[in-house]
């Protein structure tokens, strides 16, 4: 019962979507109504506001880790066992990508997974983090490193916890959803469209 309950609260935590709450409390459009429509701090970085992206940046990734921190913390007191650890991971990016106060809108959980990932364990997140770094400093390109970090995701969960730890179907179910939230970017990946970080509209055209 004490992990249905922790897996709920994680569910609604998840369902903050700081993008949105950060854009009504600068007065600024929903971030659902352009650009991208993604409800992240890449999208809310589009109408200048620097601040306002830091926010949902920081909210994002805060809301992952005060989720699985606060069932790592009470675990042993309520019997939440790493099953239930792991549930509670799932649910609060669940929560992030379908939230339960925005009409099942929201983003695709980059921050979100990085929060979780750091809570869970700190290596396991710096080291999808270093993952994800060393794809944009090459490719330029933050949608394929966000997919590529997904994928080494479960890898390195499995070298940290092993094959048999219930976080690997979690983190594994996570970077699934994560990779299909970027479905678009895919598409435009395959292409040769997607945009690159500091590239010039005419040269993505």
């Amino acid at each position: 019962m004490a992990t249905l309950v922790f897996a709920v609260a994680a569910y609604l935590i998840g369902s903050l979507s700081f993008a949105v709450i950060v854009s009504r409390l600068f007065g600024l459009p929903d971030p659902h109504s352009y650009g991208s429509g993604n409800p992240g701090a890449t999208n809310v970085l589009r109408t200048g506001k620097k601040l306002a992206a830091a926010l949902t940046l920081a909210g994002d990734t805060g809301k992952g880790v005060l989720a699985v921190l606060l069932a790592r913390h009470f675990a042993a007191d309520y019997g939440v066992d790493p099953s239930g650890l792991a549930l509670v991971a799932l649910a609060v990016f669940l929560g992030h990508v379908y939230p339960l106060f925005f009409g099942f809108k929201g983003g695709k959980g980059v921050a979100t997974a990085l929060g979780i990932l750091c809570s869970l364990n700190l290596w396991l997140g710096l080291a999808t983090l270093a993952s994800w770094l060393v794809i944009v400093l090459i490719f330029r390109m933050v949608s394929l490193a966000s997919i590529i970090a997904a994928v080494f995701a479960p890898f390195y969960t499995a070298l940290l916890f092993g094959t048999l730890s219930p976080l690997l179907p979690a983190v594994l179910a996570i970077a699934a959803l994560l990779i299909y939230r970027h479905k678009e970017n895919i598409q435009r990946l395959i292409a040769g469209t997607e945009s690159r970080i500091g590239a010039k509209k005419q040269d993505t055209a």
